[in-house]
């Protein structure tokens, strides 16, 4: 199984919002990292068709993303998914099971056993505009895996949601990845951090780096800082370096930075985190550029 991205790239005028992005995805959990306007969402929508590139081709298992093939493979939650507020879950899930062409017989089945998965039996007749953002993204998840597909695109589907919510969100993607593709783009970092086995770094259209959470934290190693400094140089080094976190200590202030060269002669070098990868890369203070 494999879905294989060749140097695709979509332009709007003068921006070119995707460039040249090849990708060889198998079966596993991809999270796609990325500030907004990185490209993720222009990404996502070529790779399930909405979109057609300027440049390049998806295809899966030979089957180009064009093809009507491709579709009943393809699962789907865009960032503002839509649902009729006055519709049931369960009527939802029927109307959606009838424009993915499923029989009356399969649309009953398989809602019955999605609802269970995303643990939304008990509310399966009551009216979507009574659910909470988590139980609506929810829905979303099982509206997506009505078809079984092999390949389940999820644009921020964590976003909005309380910490409970995010973790068994998190607990339901990661049993999906066992047997499927799975891309998850956000830019909540330890969503990325705890489900998936490979992380892409997307950004200005391009992916800068690709590999597993140990392999993407090294392109760090040695540029995340630890200092206590007085206010008057906490102040100046907020202003010159990206600050990962600052605290008081009495009349000084802690400062964690991630940056290229050393930020003061008291800091000492630690070790990166995800997070400080995400601040290296996609921080408005940034050293390396």
């Amino acid at each position: 199984m494999e879905l294989v991205i060749d140097r695709i790239t979509k332009q709007y005028k003068n921006k070119i919002a995707v460039d040249r992005v090849s990708l060889n995805l198998g079966i596993g959990v991809y999270g796609l990292l990325g500030a907004n306007g990185a490209g993720k969402t222009t990404l996502m929508r070529m790779m399930c068709g909405i979109l057609k590139p300027t440049n390049g081709e998806v295809k899966f298992n030979g089957i180009d993303v064009s093809e009507e093939s491709y579709r009943d493979v393809l699962g789907y939650l865009p960032q503002d998914f839509g649902y009729y507020p006055e519709f049931s879950a369960q009527n939802f899930m029927y109307y959606m099971a009838s424009l993915k062409g499923l029989t009356k017989a399969q649309a009953k089945t398989k809602t019955k056993e999605l609802l269970e998965m995303v643990s939304l039996s008990d509310v399966a007749k009551k009216k979507i505009k009574t659910f909470s953002g988590g139980m609506k993204q929810r829905l979303g998840i099982a509206q997506a895996l009505l078809n079984n597909p092999k390949i389940l695109v999820l644009d921020e589907p964590t976003a909005g949601l309380d910490p409970k919510e995010r973790v068994r969100f998190r607990n339901i993607i990661s049993e999906l990845g066992k047997d499927r593709i799975v891309l998850l783009s956000t830019h909540i970092v330890s969503d990325v951090e705890h489900i998936s086995n490979t992380i892409l770094v997307m950004k200005d259209g391009q992916i800068l780096h690709s590999g597993s959470l140990e392999h993407i934290i090294k392109t760090v190693d040695g540029k995340v800082f630890e200092c206590c400094v007085d206010s008057n140089t906490a102040e100046r080094l907020t202003v010159a370096y990206p600050v990962i976190n600052i605290r008081s200590e009495g009349e000084n202030t802690f400062l964690r930075l991630v940056c290229d060269r050393m930020p003061h002669d008291t800091a000492i070098n630690v070790s990166a985190t995800l997070e400080d990868l995400y601040l290296y890369y996609f921080s408005e203070v940034s050293q390396h550029e």
